[in-house]
């Protein structure tokens, strides 16, 4: 089995926590090979643990990619980075057997989005845009219980996700970001966090015909939002409601979490880390369906490495990216218009290989 050499394209938090422990489960199918951060100081810890010599360490990504024999980069820069970033490496490998992994959302807005939707086949080379979500395991399992409809037949779903973003502004987490207190992008952490439940339900339930959404104002940078009451209705007739409260705390438990009512019983998921979906059914029986947790770096990178060998097409592409943030431009705009949102104008995306990939690679196996 050969293994890719990987370009890393930022080295910080999500790196660190979320990509770099995938990649160590992986050693079979990739090495880390580049590093590259704007302060290079930053770089060159992660290459002494790595086993890298300082001249693997850049500042400069343009650089790394001419003086680097690579088969992929990972592109872990924030938000208002991501397009600019990503389409640069596209432009520079346009055509060649390599590929683009990238952090949620491509896009700090629609109109960017817009011109990023086509960048695998505009640049004939395969990107994958790591929305972990729709790499979950536990999203794949309820995906499939509802299409098998194991609890009967789907005729409702509530969701409430809560996010206390003030409170770890202060701690070693996500938010202490100053680019996350402080966002340089539309919907601040309802792009950025929101925008993982939206795809995680998209997964689930398919195209959304419309939505209509309500937010009560806040004054903090973070979010013009503290929270978000969405009621949504996908194409398939089925109707539901997202809540997303990013400033503060759900302190009863079991949390209200995912539930979603069937005609012969319910799907019940109380957050995403607690390791078992519960089906309660109307005749009294329970099951519980265990899954890992945390499952979808490692799926996503395996997936990506079957794509660029040539066994299977990329599941999260741009266009399918472009979906999901469609969703959630959708929802400022019915907030801020006091209006009923078209989204998902067709049934949804089904990811293809650019055309060509599958016979031209040269890395595949």
């Amino acid at each position: 089995m050969r293994r890719l050499k990987v370009g890393i394209i930022g080295t910080g938090m999500a790196f660190e926590r979320l990509h770099y422990p995938a990649y160590q489960q992986l050693t079979d199918r990739y090495v880390i090979t580049a590093l590259c951060n704007r302060d290079p100081a930053k770089a060159r810890p992660w290459a002494e643990r790595l086993g890298l010599g300082p001249e693997k360490v850049y500042a400069d990504f343009q650089v790394m990619l001419a003086e680097e024999e690579l088969d992929l980069v990972d592109i872990m820069v924030p938000i208002a980075d991501n397009y600019r970033v990503t389409v640069a490496v596209a432009r520079l490998w346009a055509g060649q057997p390599k590929g683009i992994v990238c952090e949620k959302p491509l896009a700090a807005d629609l109109k960017q989005a817009r011109s990023a939707r086509d960048l695998a086949t505009e640049y004939r080379l395969p990107v994958m845009i790591a929305e972990n979500y729709r790499y979950n395991q536990e999203i794949d399992l309820i995906r499939d219980l509802v299409r098998t409809k194991r609890a009967g037949e789907p005729i409702y779903f509530l969701q409430n996700r809560v996010v206390d973003f003030p409170g770890d502004m202060y701690k070693a987490e996500f938010p202490a970001k100053e680019w996350r207190q402080y966002p340089d992008f539309p919907g601040g952490v309802i792009t950025d966090t929101a925008l993982h439940d939206l795809a995680g339900l998209r997964h689930i339930f398919g195209g959304i015909d419309r939505l209509q959404a309500f937010g009560r104002p806040q004054a903090a940078a973070f979010s013009p939002y503290a929270v978000i009451n969405v009621n949504l209705l996908f194409q398939s007739g089925l109707t539901g409601h997202f809540s997303f409260f990013c400033a503060g705390k759900e302190m009863q438990r079991p949390l209200t979490g995912l539930r979603i009512f069937c005609d012969q019983g319910m799907i019940y998921l109380e957050e995403r880390d607690v390791g078992t979906i519960n089906l309660a059914y109307n005749d009294g029986r329970q099951e519980q369906i265990p899954y890992e947790p945390q499952k979808g770096y490692y799926n996503e990178l395996l997936n990506f490495y079957n794509a660029l060998t040539g066994s299977e097409p990329v599941s999260v592409p741009p266009e399918m990216e472009f979906g999901d943030l469609k969703t959630v431009t959708a929802i400022l705009e019915s907030i801020r218009e006091g209006t009923i949102v078209s989204v998902d104008a067709t049934a949804g995306y089904q990811p293809e290989y650019p055309p060509g990939l599958r016979e031209q690679s040269p890395l595949r196996q």
